[in-house]
């Protein structure tokens, strides 16, 4: 199986790759599915179809989704919020809607993603293409499990059976609840789907992320940040999509200075993600809603390439942490050491090999702290951080 998410800045178009990618996946005779996870569905919209919280067929080969995120934090979340709802109420807060202060930012989109292990498992599709919520914050949640993995291996066996021994003194004795078994087994059950759900998205031989981004400076700045995440995140980002390029045979005036700002972004862009492989979608003359135009759109990307097959896959940057200092390793392949300069500016690294600049936008980490050294060997370059940055 293959699984391919898109993401991106709000706004940028992601949806319409995303069901364009799954059109043309479809044509080479994969069972594909396309999937939104986002809570502001729009992949219906495009497909110009009413979609189902339930996976159904629009043409051979080919399956639409949107996942009713509400439905999935209740059947996953629904013991868990229950009891916080029961502890918040008992503590007197009653002034606030108790439900949202029970679902943390991103649990929402992030059980969501959980249907696609349920899929994964029962091999259901050769293909999913995930509509995924705006940036790879979502993604970067997948990295729980692994920080967790101690206290839900060593700790979280003792909590419970302390619990178990003490329920019945401490409930009177404090007025608050204490979890029962099953708002346990609810936790435990949510850590190991998560914990599989990282390692599928995290085997490259399945799982690829595509950033969608427009010629436009924030948008370019979001993308340059999520790629950064995402690898430290040992995600393999195999692409890049731009959207929304003002075609060269548009003569009018208007549209004169639009272009040049896009070609300025266009180079920032290579620069910033060169050597993984960009694509670039056109501004067509029509929105593009319905299977017709996404087919069109697809063509027009991939060129009768296949969509699904992993564009790239290596490494390009890491970060690690020696003592007090930080290591940025970041793979140039194909460059020597004569070649290379390095600056920082704020929160931005810029390399630049013979006449080509790379800008890379630091992590949080990283922000405010200064290069204190570098050293280049076996096509890696590696960059020490460490102090505070003066501006």
């Amino acid at each position: 199986m293959r699984i391919i998410l898109y993401t991106g800045k709000g706004g940028v178009g992601k949806t319409s790759i995303a069901a364009s990618s799954a059109v043309q996946s479809a044509k080479n005779g994969k069972k594909t599915l396309v999937v939104s996870t986002d809570r502001a569905h729009s992949l219906g919209d495009s497909l110009d179809i009413k979609l189902s919280p339930e996976p159904q067929e629009i043409r051979p080969n080919l399956w639409a989704q949107e996942i009713d995120t509400v439905h999935e934090v209740e059947k996953g979340w629904g013991q868990v919020q229950k009891y916080l709802t029961t502890l918040f109420t008992a503590k007197t807060i009653k002034d606030i809607t108790t439900e949202e202060l029970t679902v943390f930012p991103g649990i929402e989109d992030l059980l969501s993603l959980l249907r696609i292990l349920q899929y994964y498992k029962q091999n259901t599709f050769e293909v999913i293409i995930i509509d995924c919520a705006p940036t790879g914050e979502t993604l970067a949640l997948l990295s729980f499990p692994e920080m967790l993995r101690w206290w839900m291996e060593k700790l979280f066996p003792m909590k419970r059976k302390a619990i178990k021994f003490l329920k019945p003194v401490m409930e009177p004795l404090l007025g608050i609840p204490m979890p029962t078994d099953s708002v346990m087994d609810e936790i435990d059950k949510i850590y190991s789907q998560l914990d599989e759900m990282r390692q599928i998205f995290s085997d490259r031989k399945v799982t690829s992320i595509r950033i969608v981004v427009n010629p436009e400076k924030m948008v370019v700045k979001e993308a340059q940040r999520s790629f950064t995440y995402l690898n430290i995140y040992d995600f393999n980002v195999d692409a890049v999509v731009v959207n929304r390029i003002i075609p060269d045979n548009v003569t009018d005036q208007y549209f004169t200075v639009w272009k040049d700002i896009q070609k300025k972004y266009k180079e920032l862009i290579e620069d910033s993600f060169s050597p993984i492989p960009i694509y670039y979608a056109p501004l067509f003359e029509q929105e593009i809603v319905g299977l017709e135009m996404l087919d069109r759109m697809g063509e027009e990307i991939f060129k009768g390439e296949d969509p699904t097959t992993i564009k790239y896959n290596a490494r390009i940057q890491t970060v690690t942490k020696e003592n007090d200092e930080y290591v940025m390793a970041i793979y140039m392949p194909f460059t020597t050491k004569d070649d290379l300069s390095l600056n920082q500016k704020a929160d931005e690294l810029i390399i630049k090999v013979g006449n080509v600049k790379r800008n890379i936008t630091l992590p949080r980490t990283l922000e405010n702290l200064t290069v204190i050294g570098a050293k280049f060997e076996e096509e890696t370059l590696k960059v020490r951080f460490g102090g505070v940055l003066h501006e």
